[in-house]
């Protein structure tokens, strides 16, 4: 089995990087892909999210990127079929600081999830907000990047700076590594800075932009608090049916790559 490792990365936070994670992650397991969600973010999210607690205990990623476990032990299932996660931690927040005089610290992520290769067809890596050393991680690890834009003025700036760093992690780190898509999130069809922005994204980036975007919708805020993706809390709102969309989207553009 080939698997395909995607960070999903913006180092500005609150623009549903965590909500695409975990909800990619289950329409790609629903369409009967096995999916590792890796929760590399130490608020820990995406574990809560699919109703697994991010502990300070053995069985998480902080013990991974210090040696003391190899990821294969500390994955678990989720409720649903086809779907894993490998959960955060607050502990990960001290990483940065225990790896910083390390030889290779940037891929030590991509030597944990070495044992995990063959066994997914896809693993997701949910980023922290920023661009310190668990992101370059990731990105390192990583085959490509999707990046969840809200649409908003100052996501342009922070797409530019997001951009440099994929830049120089490609020249420095990881050759192969490129941009998956961008993906417009929070849209609201009334607002007219929405559609400035989104055309100002596609100007820039073109076919690199989903054609699905994700519509403002309460029912995604809420499904993380009950521990469940949004398709198992409301799978007929506007929002499952747009992450249902882009699963598809992003199968056939997988497919592309392959081809």
């Amino acid at each position: 089995m080939d698997t395909r490792i995607i960070a999903l990365a913006n180092q500005k936070g609150g623009v549903g990087k965590t909500t695409t994670a975990l909800n990619l992650a289950a329409v790609l397991a629903a369409k009967g892909k096995k999916v590792l969600l890796v929760d590399s973010d130490p608020q820990g999210n995406a574990s809560s999210g699919l109703g697994v607690r991010a502990t300070s205990g053995d069985k998480n990623i902080y013990n991974c990127y210090i040696g003391a476990k190899e990821a294969t032990d500390c994955i678990m299932p989720a409720k649903q079929k086809n779907l894993s996660v490998l959960p955060g931690s607050i502990d990960l927040v001290g990483v940065e600081v225990e790896l910083v005089n390390q030889d290779s610290r940037e891929k030590r992520l991509k030597s944990v999830l070495r044992s995990v290769m063959g066994r997914f067809h896809y693993v997701l890596i949910d980023c922290p907000p920023s661009l310190g050393l668990i992101t370059i991680n990731s990105l390192t690890a990583a085959d490509s990047v999707l990046i969840p834009l809200q649409c908003e003025y100052f996501a342009l700036e922070g797409l530019a700076l997001l951009v440099q760093t994929i830049r120089k992690v490609k020249k420095n780190l990881n050759r192969e590594l490129y941009i998956e898509g961008l993906l417009l999130t929070m849209y609201d069809r009334r607002n007219r800075l929405t559609h400035s922005v989104a055309s100002e994204i596609q100007q820039h980036f073109g076919e690199q932009v989903y054609r699905t975007v994700i519509p403002r919708n309460v029912r995604l805020s809420e499904s993380p608090s009950h521990g469940q993706t949004i398709l198992e809390y409301d799978a007929a709102s506007s929002g499952a049916k747009a992450y249902q969309q882009l699963g598809t989207e992003f199968l056939k553009r997988a497919n592309r790559v392959k081809g």
